[in-house]
């Protein structure tokens, strides 16, 4: 039976090697080169060759070391498995940014049993920052262990957030909502990665992240980062948190987490 210690490990492994990977090679385009790439959900959604390639070398590590264990990838390296564990993995969580080449983007690796994550490691590359965290263990950036913020108050409170890939409707109720946000806050900031905002929430680099549409490889690792590190992270409503498939997050400190739910609630 390998432990929830021994899966964050792994995590870290692997996360490391494929971001060390997939920052070698986006570096081998040269400063502010423009990454190639084809687009998924919309015209404005992006996926490089090395998103692919990054999400190959993750499955085929975690089929050599976890051959049993089921997978859901980003990009759909998928196998489904016999044991009580599975991972979902983001080879390049905030993949805009790899092709612009601007430094916020991460390789986030979570593990889920029965449904819940157990185990996550959040990696990104440029800054070199390792977020990581197991239940039980406790969550570290670089080792150090870490806690969400202690904030009580939005008024002097720094949020983050991401915008739908989904052009027309989604985005203008987004909009709609940043404009009623905004002046209840100290600021809100936009990263590009969901990973790397939710392992801010659990440094308290931001006191709370909100985003109405996102999905399971976006938030496997986080979820557990945010919870070790004594923060709350639920359904975009405040409800229960169904991580293989959610319908949005918000995540915070304990103080500020119920309210940041009615203030960005439509």
């Amino acid at each position: 039976m390998i432990s929830n210690e021994q899966l964050r490990q792994l995590c870290i492994d692997i996360a490391c090697e494929a971001g060390d990977f997939a920052h070698r090679s986006r570096l081998g385009l040269g400063p502010g080169a423009r990454a190639a790439h084809d687009t998924k959900s919309s015209a404005v959604d992006p996926v490089t060759e090395f998103d692919r390639a990054t999400e190959m070398l993750v499955f085929d590590r975690l089929r050599a070391s976890r051959p049993d264990d089921s997978i859901v990838g980003e990009e759909g390296s998928n196998h489904r498995g016999s044991t009580d564990l599975t991972w979902h993995i983001d080879p390049i969580d905030g993949t805009v940014n790899f092709v612009y080449d601007l430094p916020l983007w991460s390789t986030s690796i979570g593990v889920l049993q029965h449904g819940e994550p157990i185990a996550g490691a959040i990696y990104v590359p440029v800054i070199g920052d390792m977020y990581s965290a197991a239940s039980g263990v406790g969550a570290f950036v670089n080792g150090t262990p870490i806690s969400a913020s202690s904030a009580t108050d939005t008024t002097t409170s720094l949020l983050a957030t991401g915008f739908s890939y989904h052009i027309g409707d989604e985005r203008q109720l987004q909009a709609d909502r940043i404009a009623r946000v905004l002046p209840a806050v100290r600021d809100i900031r936009r990263s590009g990665s969901a990973a790397v905002d939710l392992a801010a929430v659990a440094a308290g680099r931001v006191d709370a992240y909100f985003e109405p549409h996102i999905n399971s490889w976006d938030i496997a690792a986080g979820v557990v980062l945010v919870r070790e590190a004594g923060g709350v992270i639920t359904a975009f409503d405040g409800s229960m948190l169904d991580v293989p498939a959610p319908k949005g997050v918000v995540a915070a400190g304990r103080g500020l987490h119920r309210t940041v739910v009615h203030l960005v609630g439509d």
